[in-house]
């Protein structure tokens, strides 16, 4: 099982590195994406570098690259430029944002959601693994730490842009002129957090188990995990 999850891991390594390259290919703005990608070589870097002393499930490492295929698109055309408007009239003659009745570009707000909605898991497998909370704390601390570090992005975002200048940080901040933009992207987050939570609670208490739970344990000393 464990050759299985490492071929998983490294198809999907595969996969993302190929978007990647293909979208590293005439961004928008270079300086740009070279800002939104310093984040993702760092994360990378640390997934590779932990990964002999902690494995994440094949869901957790699916909610990750479906995470990291969303920002490498928006970090190609600077988040607030990504023409999924136009993409969307290509295919069905009609405006995505006119439809659901949006006044900007959205995406940035599609990925912050989904920033809560698909990383949440695997920040509650962490929890399961080093701390080994149970419990409420175990659906709890995910949402927290979604929220955390949402807003220390968010932080980081506005020296970042602070300190590369006006255009440059502007493209990089994405607000489209609204001053709440940061909040409304943490708030995001956290609905995204909330929701991925309230929907693993549910397919455990289903299940009558908690899964995450149970692939934690087949990882420790004499069993085998499958994830």
């Amino acid at each position: 099982m464990a050759d299985a999850r490492r071929r998983y891991l490294y198809t999907l390594g595969a996969v993302f590195a190929a978007i990647w390259l293909a979208l590293a290919i005439s961004p928008h703005d270079r300086a740009d994406w070279a800002l939104e990608n310093a984040l993702v070589l760092a994360f990378g870097g640390a997934l590779l570098v932990t990964r002999r002393w902690f494995v994440f499930s094949r869901t957790s490492y699916t909610l990750i690259f479906l995470y990291l295929c969303l920002h490498a698109v928006g970090a190609h055309y600077t988040y607030s430029l990504v023409p999924y408007d136009d993409w969307w009239r290509a295919l069905t003659g009609h405006s995505f944002n006119s439809m659901v009745g949006w006044e900007r570009n959205n995406f940035d707000r599609v990925v912050h959601f989904s920033y809560g909605l698909l990383l949440a898991y695997p920040i509650r497998e962490i929890f399961l693994r080093v701390v080994e909370v149970r419990g409420f704390w175990a659906y709890f601390l995910p949402m927290d730490v979604t929220l955390s570090t949402s807003a220390l992005y968010e932080l980081m975002e506005w020296g970042a842009a602070a300190t590369v200048g006006s255009d440059l940080g502007a493209a990089y901040l994405g607000t489209q002129g609204d001053i709440w933009d940061a909040q409304k992207d943490m708030a995001l987050a956290a609905a995204g957090a909330v929701i991925a939570m309230a929907v693993t609670a549910l397919v455990n208490w289903r299940a009558r188990r908690d899964l995450a739970r149970d692939w934690a344990d087949s990882l420790k000393p004499g069993r085998q995990a499958g994830g």
